[in-house]
């Protein structure tokens, strides 16, 4: 097994992955930036190293990760999610050095990576997919081909990920406007300005297919996660499995995931993911070749350790469990507890957490790296901690993530627990009747009151002053 395994991550996928290794026996490395010097997964780690320059480019500094990991004596990499975790060129970077990236290989991730390329391979795999178009020359050429089409239509940046360059369009005006904004957010994002145009739908359901492949053939999918409650195509809430598919329909989007994996040469954990309409028809989205923020709720289900995996596949381990040993059982959920405001448009929080009051009890887990006094910097994605839940049965899931979210208590800044209850309420959320839609058309009916922050300066010489005005 790996002797030490440096982490190219921050924040809660750090210390996951920290977690794992510790149990494997493995020792860590961190990496961080100066407003991540005192987080816990810093701490956690056996050794911990700054790198510069900047909040955020550090982690993007392939040739300065790769070296550190050499000069610490790191036979391994863990990329995790975001940063570098879909680069193909730190993987390569990485074989290059003699140093083994705890993930796919370079050319699954490229062939994947490209968003248009993987739509070659699923279509000519016979993989459904929704009619688009190759990477766009004109907006003449984008006008003729939604015309075809039909609307509305979804721009998408060629390499893109994360909900960015995406715009939809429900005519030729606001396609024409569109497409340059798109361009220029993909160009900005990704280095790579491209896009391509897709039929949108206007409820599916968001589902993914969870995969595990090792180095000499073997491969098994893990079931699926419905990630259907999202904001501006970002994931708010997840569910495994999901409510909506039955038996054969859930075997046949496994099979095609692996179908998938298989004509790239997949080596790895990674995730595919369909569009799933009204009537159970589905349609090839894209693939994620790496782990996934919403991994929990798949190890919850199936009592496998997906980031274990991961680095024993990396190793050269074969994996060793069959398709037909696979099992879900219950059901789980994920609430991502962002720094947001659901209030104000879920403008980012940030500030000093000034109380952390965690949940616990049967069926919860908390993936986070938050405590009291953390200060939650505007550099990096607004994720504090993934609040998971699992019960037998649907309604015993809903009902005990409702009294984790009851318990949970963070004061400094804005976050999103206070809407999840209000959907753990709803009563559409709890019959799952719900649609990639759910939040837009829902908002208004799941606003809250705000709770007055105790430990709130304003409030405290609020209550000071009504006091003293009795006596």
């Amino acid at each position: 097994m790996f002797k030490k395994v440096l982490i190219a991550n921050r924040g809660e996928i750090a210390l996951r992955i920290i977690r794992a290794c510790k149990e494997l026996g493995i020792r860590t490395v961190a990496i961080y930036c100066e407003p991540d010097a005192t987080a816990r997964y810093v701490k956690k780690a056996d050794e911990a190293y700054l790198v510069t320059p900047g909040p955020l480019r550090g982690y993007l500094n392939i040739y300065g990760i790769v070296e550190l990991a050499k000069n610490a004596g790191c036979d391994a990499i863990h990329p995790g999610y975001g940063f570098l975790a879909e680069n193909p060129q730190f993987a390569e970077a990485c074989a290059q050095a003699g140093i083994t990236f705890i993930g796919p290989n370079s050319k699954a991730i490229r062939k994947m990576g490209l968003k248009d390329e993987a739509r070659k391979i699923a279509q000519e795999l016979g993989i459904p997919l929704l009619p688009g178009t190759p990477p766009l020359n004109s907006l003449d050429e984008a006008v003729k081909s939604a015309d075809e089409i039909g609307y509305p239509v979804m721009i998408k940046a060629t390499a893109g990920g994360g909900g960015r360059g995406l715009r939809i369009c429900y005519d030729e005006e606001s396609l024409r406007r569109q497409i340059p904004i798109a361009m220029s957010e993909a160009k900005k994002a990704f280095g790579d300005e491209r896009v391509f145009i897709e039929k949108y739908l206007e409820r599916p359901h968001h589902i993914e297919i969870q995969i595990m492949a090792d180095k000499y053939g073997n491969m098994v999918h893990l079931g699926e996660r419905d990630c259907s409650i999202q904001r501006r195509h970002q994931k708010l809430i997840e569910i495994a499995p999901s409510l909506l598919l039955p038996e054969r329909i859930r075997c046949e989007m496994g099979e095609a995931a692996k179908k998938l994996a298989y004509a790239v040469g997949y080596d790895n954990v990674g995730t595919v993911e369909f569009l799933v309409d009204e009537s159970l028809n589905y349609y090839f989205l894209e693939m994620n070749t790496r782990i996934q923020v919403e991994h929990t709720i798949t190890e919850e289900i199936t009592g496998i350790d997906l980031v274990q995996n991961m680095i024993k596949i990396a190793y050269g381990e074969p994996l060793n469990i069959k398709q037909y040993e696979v099992t879900l059982s219950g059901y789980a959920i994920q609430c991502r507890i962002n720094a947001e405001d659901p209030l104000n448009d879920f403008l980012p929080s940030t500030g000093i957490v000034t109380a952390y009051y965690s949940p616990g009890g049967f069926g919860i887990r908390i993936d986070g790296h938050v405590t009291e006094g953390y200060h939650v910097p505007p550099y990096y994605d607004s994720l504090l901690a993934k609040l998971v839940a699992r019960g037998r049965t649907w309604d015993e899931v809903v009902r005990r993530m409702h009294r984790a979210l009851s318990e949970y208590v963070i004061r400094g800044v804005k976050t999103t627990i206070p809407l999840y209850i209000k959907i753990m309420e709803d009563e559409d959320f709890r019959k799952g009747n719900f649609s990639t839609k759910y939040i837009e058309e829902k908002l208004h009916s799941l606003l809250y009151t705000e709770e007055k922050d105790p430990f709130d300066l304003a409030v405290i010489l609020s209550a000071a002053i009504v006091a003293h005005s009795r006596v």
